[in-house]
């Protein structure tokens, strides 16, 4: 047997002994649409935020008559409001994209460092996430301390219940799949059986 095809057949097994386990969700996938999560709420929160500032304008654009002043008010403001909420939604996009990578790789990481996927696996990742985030916060090391302990702590406790329903869901989800899957062999089964006795009749 040649090297290739040595070296195919180990990839080969390598790849059927590590399947993706149930449950787990694609890194990257996770990671795009946190970001765009994350673009999309906060340039909406930018959005919302710039309208309180729309009587401001109006004031100012009462207060003169002159039209090329009236003009340069508008256009300034609308460029601040442009400026703001493309800021908000790349600040947006970063963090909760950063979030869900993180998340994503730990509950990944666990799931294959234990074998199985559970909620203890979403609780951990939970917790780590939030812990991570609160030590990076602005502050100081008291402060960051006590976000480390809140972080992980209501990481956990929120993750927990959300990831065993997330587990729930999907093994209800396949056993559905299963049935379907039965139902369908067993119609097919049905259909060629029939198909047989027909060839049977029609050549007597």
């Amino acid at each position: 047997m040649s090297e290739t095809e040595n070296s195919n057949q180990r990839q080969d097994e390598g790849e059927r002994s590590t399947p993706r386990l149930l449950g787990t969700g694609n890194w990257g996938t996770a990671t795009v649409m946190g970001v765009l999560a994350g673009i999309l709420y906060g340039g909406s929160k930018e959005a919302a935020a710039s309208v309180s500032k729309d009587a401001e304008v109006m004031l100012k654009l009462g207060s003169t008559t002159d039209k090329r002043e009236q003009y340069q008010l508008m256009r300034d403001a609308m460029e601040k409001r442009f400026i703001q909420v493309a800021r908000g939604s790349i600040v947006g996009g970063v963090r909760l994209g950063i979030f869900t990578a993180t998340f994503y790789g730990l509950l990944n990481l666990l799931a294959d460092s234990r074998g199985v996927h559970d909620a203890f696996n979403v609780a951990g990742a939970g917790s780590a996430t939030a812990a991570m985030f609160g030590l990076i916060l602005p502050g100081s090391l008291k402060w960051r301390a006590r976000n480390v302990l809140l972080g992980s702590t209501l990481g956990a406790g929120i993750c927990f219940p959300l990831g065993w329903l997330h587990i729930k869901l999907v093994e209800k989800a396949n056993e559905q799949i299963l049935r379907s899957d039965r139902t369908g062999e067993t119609n097919i089964s049905a259909v060629g059986a029939a198909i047989e006795r027909l060839e049977r009749s029609l050549k007597k």
